[in-house]
């Protein structure tokens, strides 16, 4: 007889039925013995009567520790006395297929009574947690709704090498590895050979995979390992088609999440799927500091203007909701030793953004230089000829104008559900202190 799963139950009343999974709680009294199981995908009460032609089976559950799998088979009724999903299974055979030890590390039930640190030791007990088990059921759907609308959009899946013989963007945070004879790096980036997929002629292409930050850094927001959602695409007239994308992918994304999960996220997490109702605001960096010093009397020295500190990301923020009601917004016109040699650059400016989303980073993309003399001109001026060599060769033989952005997997999830941390988002957390699980 095939499995099945706990979510499916309610088309099967009346059935004999066979499911597996997770013992979550028994209850053993007087006359009845109740067990909840749990697969992943729900839950069920099995029921069973405590009688002589029950004994085997009553037996069998009174040497059941918690977090034990089991399989059963039985007849599952509907029950509207059950407050479990109005439903129960009165089984007629109970198999324990791996035995738990009595005595857990941490409390499954409640996840904030242990430190963060000992539920990323028990990782593997941690995430039998619904709260934390549905954090990634939604993170799947929204990495397969950003897949659909991108292959709606012509666009094909590629998977980079993660094993480099350069640093991927400036030679800085990036872990060395000993390959046979000599060094390589793990990738910070896919963003040499997105430009490859270009320069080859593919036109869109987009990968999910890892990417590798050597950051001494311990905020809430820093890893040194993530899931990178990133695309490049070909024939743009200007960095406003990239920006023009990722609008339209967050915005399908975040509508479809909202669709499929938007009632848990409210209930369990508390926080709204926002689905955006039109373009997002942008301004140039020079204009945001002005604004925020003039709106909400935000004042840094003339030198940190050049970039975003974390305080005025999140007064960008503040003013796009205050201004545009909106929870995303663009700043663009950064200065070019804050921007990567690859971005093309128009009267000195690089042509790229940043998008902030509740107060947080999200992407930064651009509008890629893709002339071969320009483009190694910028490496020169950044000490990087040397090491990008074979990177410049793919600009040699002719490469139409393109642009992409990079989107962070488990930052987004982290922004979505309103978690304190990455670590909650991260089916396992890599940091400078963390390496295990």
């Amino acid at each position: 007889m095939n499995r099945i799963e706990i979510k499916h139950l309610n088309k099967h009343y009346n059935e004999i039925v066979e499911i597996q999974g997770f013992v979550e709680s028994l209850r053993d009294l007087q006359y009845v013995q109740f067990v909840v199981v749990t697969d992943g995908t729900g839950k069920v009460q099995m029921t069973i009567e405590k009688n002589e032609e029950n004994e085997n089976l009553n037996n069998i559950v009174s040497g059941i520790t918690l977090q034990s799998t089991i399989k059963a088979k039985g007849v599952l009724l509907e029950s509207p006395k059950v407050k479990l999903n109005g439903m129960e299974i009165i089984p007629e055979r109970i198999e324990i297929t791996s035995v738990s030890e009595a005595e857990l590390p941490i409390n499954i039930k409640d996840k904030d009574s242990a430190e963060m640190d000992t539920r990323l030791d028990n990782r593997f007990l941690d995430l039998r947690n619904e709260y934390n088990m549905n954090i990634f059921k939604i993170q799947s759907k929204m990495v397969e709704s950003m897949r659909k609308f991108l292959y709606e959009k012509n666009f094909i899946e590629i998977h980079t090498p993660k094993l480099i013989g350069a640093a991927s963007e400036s030679g800085s945070e990036v872990f060395e590895v000993k390959y046979f004879d000599r060094k390589a790096y793990l990738a910070q980036s896919p963003q040499f050979y997105k430009q490859m997929a270009m320069a080859s002629g593919m036109g869109r292409i987009f990968e999910v995979g890892p990417v590798f930050r050597a950051e001494n850094s311990n905020t809430n927001r820093h890893t040194t390992e993530f899931t990178g959602f990133d695309l490049e695409f070909s024939y743009i007239e200007t960095f406003e088609d990239v920006m023009e994308m990722e609008e339209k992918l967050l915005t399908y994304m975040l509508k479809e999440v909202k669709d499929s999960y938007g009632d848990l996220i409210q209930e369990v997490y508390g926080k709204e799927v926002i689905v955006p109702v039109s373009s997002f605001p942008r301004v140039k960096l020079t204009d945001l500091y002005q604004i925020l010093e003039e709106k909400y009397n935000y004042h840094v020295e003339e030198g940190a203007k050049v970039d975003l500190t974390t305080e005025a990301e999140k007064l960008s923020y503040q003013y796009a909701m205050d201004e545009f009601h909106s929870e995303f917004i663009f700043i663009t016109d950064f200065p070019k030793d804050k921007r990567a040699f690859y971005h093309m650059r128009k009267d000195g400016i690089p042509q790229g953004y940043d998008l902030i989303w509740r107060g947080v980073e999200i992407t930064t993309g651009a509008q890629r230089e893709h002339r071969y003399e320009i483009l190694k001109q910028q490496a020169e001026e950044k000490g990087l000829k040397d090491d990008v060599a074979f990177y410049l060769d793919f600009f040699k033989y002719g490469c139409p104008p393109h642009g992409g952005f990079g989107i962070g997997i488990d930052r987004l999830t982290m922004l979505l559900l309103g978690l304190p941390s990455l670590k909650e988002a991260m089916f396992l957390f890599r940091g400078p202190n963390r390496l295990n699980p």
